[in-house]
């Protein structure tokens, strides 16, 4: 499902060259759940946005779903990734000015639908999904922390991604309210079949993975299996 062959990025910094990928080669099977950690300015995160596209590489290609995403046009990009893929972030980024209904529909308007009944649908059979039937009509600022990361994960899989992107997850969540939104992912990963990568800290939330990538100054310093099973 996704391929990384000599993946490599360089920033300046001072203008000068800062490595911070060295010619990563990489594949993620299909409906895998794989968990990225790696020390602070290791490459993890950068990783993560030059597999889903965010970023562009030094040198290198990625293939997602057997497309050489850097190969499109920028546009080509986001309308590709709108079909594809989709994101958690650690500070959830909803629209502020839009309700967690309004929130979960908007990767159908960047597809272009006009919203017909069938979308609003998903949407809400989403919400109840992760707990929140009775708060779709909420605005972000009238959500808790968990509930704005429950309205981002119902986002994430409106548009039946093939590959999700998740970075650190449950990093601004307590403890308890973590592992509610990582069962969640889980089990929706498991519902809809979708590619998970994930990058974390939290060392409990990777064994949960199928397999655990360390990155280490800019490399994969090590690949082997977690704790999780395919299902």
């Amino acid at each position: 499902m996704i391929v990384a062959q000599q993946l490599a990025k360089t920033y300046l910094s001072g203008g000068r060259p800062l490595p911070v990928l060295h010619d990563v080669d990489l594949e993620i099977e299909a409906e895998g759940i794989v968990a990225i950690v790696g020390p602070s300015g290791s490459g993890k995160t950068t990783l993560l946005g030059l597999l889903a596209g965010l970023d562009t590489p030094t040198s290198g290609r990625v293939l997602l779903a057997g497309e050489d995403i850097f190969a499109l046009t920028e546009d080509e990009r986001a309308r590709f990734r709108a079909r594809h893929v989709g994101f958690v972030f650690q500070t959830f980024h909803l629209l502020p000015t839009l309700t967690a209904m309004e929130n979960v529909l908007v990767p159908f308007e960047l597809l272009g639908s006009d919203r017909p009944a069938d979308y609003r649908d998903r949407a809400r059979a989403l919400l109840d999904r992760v707990g929140l039937s009775e708060r779709m009509h909420h605005y972000p600022n009238q959500l808790s922390g968990g509930e704005q990361q429950r309205v981002a994960l119902a986002r994430a899989f409106a548009n039946r991604p093939k590959i999700l992107f998740a970075d650190e997850p449950t990093g601004n969540l307590d403890q308890r309210i973590g592992s509610t939104v990582v069962e969640l992912m889980e089990e929706l990963n498991r519902e809809a079949r979708t590619t998970l990568v994930l990058v974390t800290h939290d060392l409990a939330l990777a064994e949960r993975a199928h397999r655990v990538l360390t990155i280490g100054d800019g490399r994969v310093a090590s690949d082997r299996p977690g704790g999780g099973q395919h299902f």
